[in-house]
């Protein structure tokens, strides 16, 4: 009888140290990520559905920042970063190459300084 509570005790606690591990499903950041007009906004959010375990990602020009839903099972916002990144556009953390950059058109071509 011994035997099988102890077996019983250590899968439970095998079990509840597992679902420790789990990271939250839906978490909501808001990040940093140059542009200047309506091109910019679907190329940055497009870029963010890109990856996936995006969820939800909105452009906001007159603050420069994303809002972001993201399932941090599947992804976190450093993935995110670097996908905006790709695509020409400074993030808060992640600077765009100056090849990516140069290759906006003419109106996206934000202040880098």
């Amino acid at each position: 009888m011994k035997k099988i509570f102890l077996v019983m005790l250590v899968m439970l606690m095998g079990v509840t140290m597992q679902a420790q591990e789990k990271k939250k499903k839906n978490a909501k950041y808001e990040i940093g990520a140059k542009g200047n007009c309506e091109m910019c906004k679907k190329r940055i959010e497009k870029a963010a559905f890109g990856v996936s375990g995006v969820k939800y990602a909105a452009w906001h020009a007159d603050h420069q920042d994303l809002h972001l839903i993201i399932d941090e099972n599947k992804c976190n916002v450093d993935d995110v970063r670097k996908a905006i990144a790709k695509t020409g556009h400074d993030t808060d953390t992640v600077k765009a190459e100056d090849v990516d950059y140069e290759g906006l058109h003419e109106c996206c071509q934000y202040n880098r300084g």
